[in-house]
């Protein structure tokens, strides 16, 4: 399981378009999980341990950036024939048990997790209210372990400052997660 860290922010990187099957049965596009403010576009899975300790924090988060007008969505892109936790019934599973507030999507194919330029699992991608990429950096400082309740909201601030001006921070720092598990060609 190698560990990667997200590259350096694409300020202004428009957000590719999308239509990917939902756990909920339907078909979402981009714009379907857009909020008047923005839109955070999360790349994670059910299997790696730096999304598992964040789950209630990106529940939290998602929750609380709605308010602020910043829709979300979660993708998972990784093969679920190598890791069959990532299965779309798994996914089923785990946003219920987590109640997400948020569409979770498969991209079964993989061309979303390449439009976009995931890298790993969590990888956040912040957008203003064009679309336009804003943030690319980590939830908080939490890794394989859950980070002490106390510790900054990187994600939550950077969004909540794009939610309020538009742009994003210009210190950011990456998010580390397990790499996307690609199809074998």
């Amino acid at each position: 399981m190698a560990s990667l860290e997200t590259p350096v922010c694409d300020f202004g990187c428009p957000a590719p378009d999308f239509s990917l099957p939902g756990v909920d049965g339907e078909i979402w596009t981009r714009d379907d999980c857009k909020g008047e403010r923005g839109l955070l576009v999360m790349f994670i899975c059910n299997h790696c341990p730096y999304v598992q300790a964040v789950r209630h924090r990106i529940v939290r988060d998602a929750s609380e950036l709605a308010a602020l007008g910043i829709g979300s969505v979660a993708i998972m892109s990784n093969d679920p024939k190598d890791y069959p936790e990532d299965s779309f019934e798994n996914m089923q599973r785990v946003a219920a048990e987590f109640r997400f507030p948020f569409p979770y999507l498969l991209d079964e194919i993989q061309t979303v997790a390449r439009a976009y330029g995931a890298v790993c699992t969590p990888d956040f991608f912040g957008y203003n209210a064009d679309l336009a990429l804003q943030y690319r950096g980590r939830l908080d400082a939490s890794r394989k372990e859950t980070a002490p309740a106390d510790v900054r909201r990187d994600l939550f601030e950077a969004m909540k400052q794009v939610a309020t001006t538009g742009i994003g921070p210009t210190e950011q720092i990456p998010s580390m997660g397990c790499s996307i598990k690609w199809h074998a060609n």
